[in-house]
């Protein structure tokens, strides 16, 4: 009963693993940007940008290999046991939060969230059966969003996690558990900059592209299957800066700002302008 949670195929297991050991490593980099931070101060009007850039840049990294992980057939069952696994290895991880140790729990919980994100969002991408059907989920996903966080929970929880993070007496919110922490500078620990359903988006829309033969990498070809390649440290797809700079605009305002429905926006018009290119590429020829 229980092997048909942990059986793979072997090219997958590998590609697993090497995801989990890619965020295993990245929950190094906010600890060290923390040292640099105190080391040299804040030096520049740019360096939060430049904290948060590197942080996320590294992040996207951890896709690359899950993008090309083999479809296999999967029940529900085995994709409810292994989200409630890493839920509940999110939650221990916050249990040891406290002194010394919470900015290391913090960036291991946050490595915990990209890898569970990523995941979920490679597997969503596999039921996108036509590229138009990312529309209406679009759509739905920016009313969604924008109704939440004008009238719905997500103004409360903004409210809560801010209030939190200004005076951090007690336990903290539990809608703390499933946003990812980076390091800023100034701060005296991680500081929630997204949610984990922003960076499930942002897997799912990388998954659809390369799915459909869209190269979204703005730094060149898209992951190939003979990976490790020359796209390690060379990729960052277009919903990943539509998130950096739903970030930047939150962090110029002052105020908390929804990245989902800027992702999708961006997205959206990125899928448009490749589907318009070949098109007239067609037509050329």
């Amino acid at each position: 009963m229980w092997r048909q949670f942990f059986s793979l195929s072997p090219a997958n297991k590998r590609l697993l693993f090497f995801t989990a050991g890619v965020c295993l490593l990245w929950s190094c980099v906010p600890p060290f940007l923390w040292m640099v931070a105190e080391y040299f101060g804040v030096i520049s009007p740019w360096w939060p940008a430049l904290f948060v850039f590197g942080q996320l840049f590294l992040a996207v990294q951890t896709i690359v290999p899950a993008l090309l992980l083999e479809p296999e057939h999967r029940t529900r069952g085995f994709y409810l046991f292994w989200l409630l696994g890493l839920t509940a290895l999110v939650w221990l991880i916050n249990q040891v939060s406290i002194g010394e140790l919470r900015l290391l729990s913090d960036a291991l919980a946050s490595a915990t969230l990209l890898f569970a994100g990523t995941l979920v969002g490679v597997a969503l991408a596999r039921y996108v059966k036509r590229l138009w059907e990312v529309l209406p989920l679009c759509l739905v996903m920016m009313m969604a969003d924008f109704s939440s966080w004008a009238v719905g929970p997500t103004a409360e929880f903004a409210r809560e996690i801010t209030a939190y993070y200004l005076d951090p007496v007690g336990p903290p919110p539990l809608i703390d558990l499933v946003l990812v922490k980076f390091y800023y500078p100034g701060a005296a620990g991680l500081v929630p900059v997204f949610g984990v359903s922003d960076w499930i988006m942002v897997v799912f829309f990388a998954a659809v592209a390369r799915r459909y033969g869209i190269n979204d990498n703005l730094l060149g070809a898209p992951p190939t299957p003979e990976y490790p390649d020359r796209r390690w440290g060379r990729y960052l797809p277009m919903a990943a800066l539509a998130l950096f700079a739903g970030l930047m605009l939150a962090h110029l305002s002052g105020s908390f700002i929804p990245a989902l429905p800027l992702i999708a926006l961006v997205v959206l018009a990125s899928y448009l302008l490749f589907r318009l290119k070949s098109r007239l590429f067609r037509t050329k020829n």
